[in-house]
């Protein structure tokens, strides 16, 4: 039979979150981009929970549409409530998360692919990678193409894999196991020989989702009504806060009981989880409600958010009960929660596992280390969540680019992006569950909030080639009107005389006793930026987005400093540079476990060297060492 063969640049696997912005960024970059899904019904699909953000995922999400990324984009367009996390909190916890309409959100990207220059969809599945051999670099190996099932081959300079759960994936609900991938769609069963025979090596990870009900079979005066906020603060830097601003419906809070408790203990030996029949590890911060009990044994409930699937279906989304009991034993114990009590259900919960990586054998530009010119991104990194697929995905689009275009990578550090420490977890630690962003892991988390996304990361993107001279520009006016208004603020002077006085009285401030700039009055808890406007007579109209960044600079300016200082002895180790082709052998006095860890993971720097489990202080003194010998003597005499 004649073999159909395609010329292209970049061969992207999967159209789920992480797919759908590597394909648009390489794309927007001006590869010609083929994206493969085995289902166009599949692209950005949200198989598990109706939302985006939440906490530390709405910092992912900002800091993508700060890079250019579309995932903001989408659900400003197809929200339908939207909430600031941790509002009472410092602003380092700021978080934002939106319940989405799912079919919109799916159906809104799949538009933007369809229509977006450069790029191709195709709904077939992908079986084999094709390389060659090459002599040359730390690399073994290099990508020349892809081969589909029918045979079609495409001829390509990268390949970016974003299979999310659908390797060989298999479905569990008690002792039923159907062989699909998520919402019961196809599942991908020919590639994973392909990567084994590459040398890639795979793991097995699960994960699980709730049941699904009919809406009209709930009982909400049982439960809390869960409101969205007055004011609603969009996703992307782009979009119109104006623009965002309509009716939302609303989710409900209820909880389980010991009943429900109960029911669950009576079963477990029917649970695949606990009978065995589940080989994969699952994410130990998003537990089943199998786990909960279990292991929180001590707490008479657990929370159960149930949340809209959209505007246009009565399917309710049981959050914080996924499970993968069989479907009697789940009818029974959700029918113990109140406002449960005659549930139908639509979806059976389930649990599903699937092939996927340990990120370790990744670079931080998302390259394996061992094939040139392959990516990897998303849940097949051993990732969880929407939010930190698409992060990944973005940035494995970039660097599959910047790599066929000749260009300087994009790496992002722990210092300024949450997706940058993200990534350097990923390949950095021995991760044996599913990976998942949380505020916690980021050490610089008062520099690195949602609200300056922007900020931080406009330029980066600018010069990438995913953010357009005009959002530029936008970006260094807002930073002149941010430094001007705080040099302003500092520099205003407001004296003891009788109207501060009795203005400070009025808003149980204490008064003053000499005089003080307007900066130092808005550093005082009981005041504000806004709370000053009475006695601030030079103040002009500026954007929210202005006004948010001069108060919080100026309210935690003492922090700030203190955190970039770290920031500046973090950077010192991350520009200490490890030659890619040190043999670790040579290096005298490293322990057995460091000189393995680090031959193995090959760190960029001695800070990323720092990060590796099994890694000593010791160890990295020891590296230091000898890498300031090897400056001064050259590599000839040490390697030699």
């Amino acid at each position: 039979m004649p073999q159909i063969r395609e010329k292209v640049d970049v061969c992207v696997i999967g159209a789920g979150h992480a797919g759908c912005e590597a394909a648009l960024a390489c794309a927007r970059l001006g590869l010609e981009t083929v994206i493969f899904t085995v289902s166009v019904d599949s692209i950005a699909l949200m198989p598990c929970n109706p939302n985006i953000g939440g906490s530390s995922k709405g910092h992912l999400v900002r800091e993508l549409d700060a890079l250019g990324g579309e995932m903001g984009k989408n659900i400003d367009k197809t929200f339908i409530q939207s909430k600031m996390l941790n509002a009472s909190k410092g602003p380092a916890v700021h978080s934002l998360r939106a319940q989405a309409d799912k079919a919109d959100y799916s159906r809104e990207m799949r538009r933007i692919l369809e229509n977006q220059e450069h790029l191709s969809i195709r709904q077939i599945e992908v079986c084999e990678i094709l390389w060659e051999e090459i002599a040359a670099g730390p690399a073994r190996k290099k990508v020349t193409g892809i081969k589909t099932f029918t045979g079609t081959v495409y001829e390509c300079k990268a390949v970016i894999l974003c299979t999310g759960t659908y390797l060989r994936a298999r479905c569990l609900c008690g002792e039923s196991i159907t062989y699909t991938g998520p919402n019961g769609l196809q599942a991908a069963n020919h590639l994973t020989s392909s990567l084994e025979e590459m040398g890639i090596e795979l793991q097995r990870f699960k994960t699980g989702t709730p049941a699904r009900m009919d809406g009209r079979s709930l009982d909400y005066s049982k439960m809390e009504e869960q409101f969205g906020d007055e004011r609603i603060v969009p996703f992307s830097f782009s979009t119109d806060p104006d623009s965002v601003q309509k009716d939302q419906v609303s989710c409900w809070l209820t909880y389980t009981n010991e009943r429900t408790h109960d029911i669950i203990r009576e079963n477990l030996d029917r649970s695949p989880i606990y009978a065995g029949i589940i080989e994969g590890t699952g994410p130990r911060y998003c537990p089943s409600i199998e786990d909960k009990v279990v292991k929180f044994a001590e707490k008479e409930r657990h929370q159960v958010f149930i949340e809209p699937e959209g505007l246009h279906t009565n399917e309710m989304y049981i959050s914080g009960m996924s499970s993968s009991l069989p479907e009697d034993v789940q009818l029974a114990m959700y029918r113990t929660v109140p406002g449960l009590e005659n549930c139908k259900i639509v979806k059976n919960a389930y649990a599903i596992e699937y092939d996927c990586i340990n990120a370790r054998q990744l670079d931080p530009t998302l390259e394996f280390k061992a094939v040139s010119g392959l990516f990897s991104a998303g849940q097949f990194n051993g990732s969880s969540g929407y939010e930190e697929a698409a992060a990944q995905g973005l940035i494995a689009g970039i660097n599959a680019a910047m790599s066929v275009l000749g260009k300087e990578p994009l790496i992002l550090d722990r210092s300024e992006s949450y997706i940058g420490v993200l990534i350097d977890d990923l390949v950095t630690k021995d991760n044996r569950e599913p990976y998942r962003m949380m505020t916690s892991r980021a050490e610089y988390r008062l520099l690195l909030r949602q609200d300056n996304a922007d900020l931080r990361l406009r330029e980066k993107g600018y010069r990438v080639g995913l953010i357009g001279r005009e959002q530029y520009e936008e970006l260094l006016e807002k930073k002149r009107m941010i430094d001007k208004e705080i040099d302003r603020l500092k520099n205003t002077f407001l004296g003891a005389n009788r109207e501060i006085q009795a203005f400070l009285e009025s808003v149980g401030s204490s008064p003053l006793k000499t005089s003080v700039s307007l900066a130092e009055l808005i550093c005082r808890p009981e005041l504000s930026y806004e709370g000053l406007a009475k006695i601030d007579k030079d103040r002009k109209v500026l954007p929210e987005s202005v006004i948010e960044q001069v108060e919080i600079e100026i309210k935690y300016e003492g922090y700030i400093a203190r955190q970039l200082r770290q920031v500046e002895q973090f950077k010192k180790t991350e520009k200490k540079l490890i030659p890619p082709d040190l043999d670790y052998d040579k290096v005298p006095s490293l322990r057995i476990e460091a000189r393995q860890k680090l031959k193995f993971f090959r760190p960029v720097s001695i800070g990323q060297a720092s990060r590796i489990s099994g890694v000593s202080p010791a160890d990295v003194s020891v590296l230091l060492v000898f890498l300031e010998h090897y400056a001064r003597c050259g590599k000839e005499e040490d390697q030699g």
